[in-house]
């Protein structure tokens, strides 16, 4: 079996199932275009002395394949692949994890990235990390909060200010006895006058005859 069908072959039984000596964390991450990521891959075993970090483009098929960034070796330290970018890629080792440093992702950079060792007589792959690099993160939906609506208040109508003295019991009679009193004046002027005038007109027939 060619080298690289032996490759290919060996990232999707690891993808699949997974592996116990290699863990890689996370299993999935989404950041924006020119951000940095940093994936961890622990190593079981405190004996490993070289690391690879390799990429795959897309999902494990008879087209896809593997591309070497670049490994970490004991003795040399990181020690990246031809035509990558330097700058961008960083492998170190903290302990017994290894890590893969990435700086100012692309779109393009989006893929499965896996940790490998070259075992004996067999390839180790990590259980993979998703990476999907994307312009604008998606915004998680916030719930809508349901606005308490107001109460109403009904408010009753002011009264009409009425213009005028108040109509009181006590106003009333005596406005009643008023009318009365001028009645019974204008009656007896009425009367007096009557009487004034026929004592004139009788006055006045004595004085003629």
């Amino acid at each position: 079996m060619r080298p690289r069908m032996w490759l290919l072959l060996a990232a999707q039984l690891a993808a699949l199932h997974g592996n116990s000596v290699l863990q890689q964390t996370p299993a999935y991450i989404m950041v924006q275009t020119n951000q940095m990521v940093m994936l961890s891959c622990k190593a079981i075993s405190s004996s490993t002395t070289r690391i690879y970090w390799l990429r795959q483009l897309h999902a494990p098929s008879s087209n896809s394949h593997h591309e070497i960034l670049a490994f970490w070796d004991s003795s040399k330290g990181t020690i990246h692949s031809e035509g990558v970018e330097q700058k961008k890629i960083t492998v170190f080792r903290d302990g017994s994890s290894f890590f893969l440093n990435l700086t100012r992702v692309k779109l393009e950079d989006s893929g499965t990235y896996f940790c490998m060792v070259i075992g004996s007589p067999t390839l180790i792959f990590g259980t993979g990390t998703q990476l999907s690099v994307v312009d604008i993160l998606p915004t998680t939906a916030q719930t809508t909060k349901k606005s308490t609506p107001k109460k109403t208040v009904c408010r009753l109508p002011r009264p009409e200010t009425r213009k005028g003295p108040l109509c009181s019991p006590i106003t009333l009679s005596l406005l009643v006895a008023g009318i009365l009193v001028l009645l019974v004046s204008l009656g007896v002027a009425i009367h007096l006058y009557c009487r004034q005038r026929r004592a004139r007109l009788r006055f006045m027939k004595q004085f003629y005859k």
